[in-house]
């Protein structure tokens, strides 16, 4: 286990190559990152924010969707992966949003649960994100692949360990911005097909690299 003084200079490390932890999908609105976020699964945050303008544009009201044809909705999102699915639930979540939250995205993790096609990923990002809850994890593929080989975790892929691992060592005040480093940090440095171990500035408390001597 990491002591308080590692994890610290991993988050200010983070920091200081990342200043700006913003969430790369583009919104305007709570509910455009929940739907935002339910066409990330299995598909990458540039493809969403190419895909939303347009579906937006047709759909610009919660109202809208709400009374939407999914195969429509569908038509819209298609190169996402997984339309018709998330399509689905994109009219549903409307439909029950303004049904049992006046409309609006909800803050406590067992309401937004409830939700069609919200799982906990969602849930914590929307929280963090929109309500600035402390301690929230979004534990996503670069949060527990970077995590795991810096040593923060146990090497757990499964996102509920890695959630509660990461919660019991992060500054509360910093875990969000943290998980959205993590994202930047896993796309450029830490991927995962290599870790380019050259140019990491946390190579220093990284247990992958301290326990492979070399990049990769």
């Amino acid at each position: 286990m990491k002591t308080k003084e590692t994890v610290r200079s991993i988050v200010d490390a983070l920091k200081e190559r990342y200043p700006d932890a913003l969430c790369s999908l583009q919104y305007e609105k709570d509910y455009e990152l929940l739907f935002a976020v339910r066409l990330s699964a299995q598909c990458t945050d540039e493809r969403v924010n190419k895909v939303t303008p347009a579906l937006y544009e047709r759909f610009p009201t919660l109202e809208s969707f709400a009374e939407a044809d999914p195969e429509e909705v569908g038509e819209y999102i298609h190169s996402c992966g997984f339309f018709r699915g998330k399509s689905r639930d994109m009219v549903k979540c409307a439909q029950m949003l303004l049904a049992e939250y006046d409309g609006k995205v909800p803050g406590e993790m067992e309401d937004l649960l409830r939700l069609p096609g919200v799982g906990r990923k969602t849930a914590n990002l929307i929280q963090g994100d929109v309500f600035h809850v402390p301690g929230v994890v979004v534990a996503d593929t670069h949060c527990i692949r970077v995590s795991g080989r810096l040593g923060l975790t146990d090497g757990t892929k499964d996102p509920g360990k890695v959630e509660t691992q990461l919660r019991a060592i992060l500054p509360p005040e910093e875990s969000n911005d943290f998980c959205h480093r993590l994202v930047l940090f896993g796309r450029e440095v830490c991927t995962a097909r290599r870790a380019v171990c050259e140019v990491c500035p946390l190579c220093e408390w990284c247990e992958h690299f301290q326990n492979s001597g070399k990049e990769g």
